[in-house]
């Protein structure tokens, strides 16, 4: 169901303090605080005792106090304390999660912690750098994280959904380019000489013709960077007013997923009407994308069995990540079938 052996978004870092936070990560429930030097924890949120949620409890210095019978767990997820009792049974203990916590997300990973490497975290530095100026989102969509994917990887629907802020007929007028690189697509989308869409149009008061961009770096299965943009006509892309659209997407579960959105921009940085302009007109686009991926959402369920998508030349993106993802998901149960069974005698 969920590639497991990857990084996923688990919160901001501004989200994560001494209070515990809960999170669904792949229907693992997850619970995240900061020990007292500021480093985030993130274990698994079923007290050992009687699986009560240890986000409902508290910490205590380095450690979380299970609200219920008072269990504390380090942040190793060793138990360290029952309190009704001196010794403390061999199996009181909770899983850890590894994190990375970078350019103001908290990453999680969900599957193997040997396999775990913090290089893998995909680049996001615009966030920090201050050359550009960045407006943040969160939303938790009602829907399969496939769609969100689908939907950023097929930018057509601008045209339709978001008429009144970024989207432009001429947008599914011109194709796209594909390319893969292990487990990167790319898609690619130039569209020339055309007028900027209204709401980078107001931000930028860029008037005429220009030339528009968008490039989707879907990094499957866990993040969408857009490189987006105009520039002036048959003009260099570096040279235009530039756009990185950060999409973090964790699954929640089957019909649910968290959706952590940055948008940087690197024109009118020091323009604090542009960027709260841009954080209510990007809201809009959001929660149009979640309203109509909600309405699909309903739309997959009740579909008869044996009836899928009717896939396009627009959709090659698309068509491409599907397989990577299907490729990902078949190695990580192959591993998972040769690993022994826990007990079983050689």
């Amino acid at each position: 169901m969920y590639v497991l052996n990857t990084w996923y978004v688990a919160a901001w870092s501004n989200e994560v303090d001494r209070k515990p936070v809960k999170r669904v990560i792949c229907e693992q429930p997850l619970v995240l605080f900061r020990t007292q030097n500021g480093t985030p924890v993130a274990l698994a949120d079923r007290c050992a005792h009687r699986a009560f949620p240890l986000s409902e409890g508290r910490t205590i210095g380095d450690s979380i106090e299970c609200g219920y019978h008072g269990f504390t767990y380090g942040a190793d997820g060793m138990c360290t304390k029952v309190p009704a009792q001196s010794t403390i049974p061999e199996r009181a203990k909770v899983r850890k999660y590894p994190l990375v916590e970078k350019d103001g997300w908290i990453w999680a990973w969900m599957g193997d912690a040997d396999l775990a490497d913090p290089a893998d975290v995909p680049d996001t530095h615009w966030m920090n750098d201050p050359e550009w100026a960045t407006v943040t989102h969160s939303f938790h969509f009602k829907c399969r994280a496939g769609l969100i994917h689908d939907n950023l990887l097929d930018l057509t629907h601008e045209s339709f959904l978001h008429k009144t802020t970024v989207g432009d007929d001429y947008i599914y007028e011109h194709g796209i380019t594909v390319e893969v690189e292990g487990s990167v697509v790319s898609v690619d989308r130039l569209m020339p000489s055309v007028a900027a869409p209204p709401l980078y149009a107001d931000t930028m008061d860029a008037r005429g013709l220009f030339d528009r961009f968008h490039c989707t770096e879907f990094f499957v299965p866990n993040l969408h960077v857009l490189h987006s943009g105009i520039t002036g006509e048959g003009r260099p892309r570096e040279e235009g007013y530039l756009i990185k659209v950060l999409n973090g997407i964790t699954p929640i579960d089957e019909h649910n997923s968290w959706y952590y959105y940055a948008f940087s921009r690197n024109f009118a940085v020091d323009d604090s009407q542009a960027t709260e302009d841009l954080r209510v007109g990007l809201n809009t686009v959001l929660q149009e994308d979640a309203e109509a991926l909600e309405a699909q959402e309903i739309g997959m369920q009740t579909r008869p069995a044996g009836e899928f998508d009717v896939l396009i030349a627009q959709d090659g993106g698309v068509a491409k990540a599907r397989r990577i993802l299907s490729t990902l998901l078949k190695r990580e149960q192959a591993a998972a079938a040769a690993r022994p069974v826990a007990g079983a005698r050689a």
